[in-house]
């Protein structure tokens, strides 16, 4: 069978269009990276730990590496993308200070959960590019990074395990 122009063009552009169609919309975006949010902070099973620093056993992102720590922060990298942990050792899993200093009339989100054992929260900023400025955090722990609407979800989910851990093992 001979394909003509015409029909690789029509071909060509159904490709795109569909192809178009996978891409999820910002309001989806945001709304997926909450979803993962809060199921990965009301999951009961416990989150392993899977890396230690300093005698301290952790939970991180297998696709990140520890590029600084100190006491009370931590600087993870993902190829080009920087994660930022921040623990206030003098705030509990219930504490909503990290919650309430995100608050601001930009957030496409911001929305708190809890349960008996904690406190969460997740925020989604615009950048001034095209990209979200996601955080998460659990009681005194929070962790911020830059990221791409197709990626929201996945960090999202990440950040979650990474601050709860955190926040129930670290106290």
């Amino acid at each position: 069978m001979k394909m003509t122009l015409k029909t690789w063009f029509i071909f060509f552009i159904a490709t795109i269009a569909l192809g178009g169609c996978n891409t999820p919309t910002e309001e989806e975006a945001v709304m997926q990276a909450r979803e993962e949010a809060i199921m990965v902070f009301e999951e009961d099973t416990p989150i392993e730990s899977n890396t230690e620093l300093d005698d301290t056993a952790l939970y991180i992102s297998n696709k990140m590496e520890v590029q600084n720590a100190d006491k009370n922060n931590l600087i993870l990298e993902d190829g080009n993308q920087t994660y930022i942990l921040f623990n206030n050792p003098i705030e509990d899993q219930f504490s909503e200070l990290n919650y309430h200093a995100a608050e601001t009339n930009q957030a496409l989100i911001l929305e708190s959960f809890q349960d008996n054992e904690k406190f969460g929260y997740i925020r989604v900023l615009p950048d001034e590019e095209e990209g979200y400025e996601l955080q998460v955090g659990v009681g005194g722990v929070k962790i911020t990074t830059y990221t791409s609407k197709e990626n929201l979800s996945d960090d999202a989910e990440e950040m979650m395990k990474m601050a709860k851990y955190y926040a129930l093992n670290q106290s």
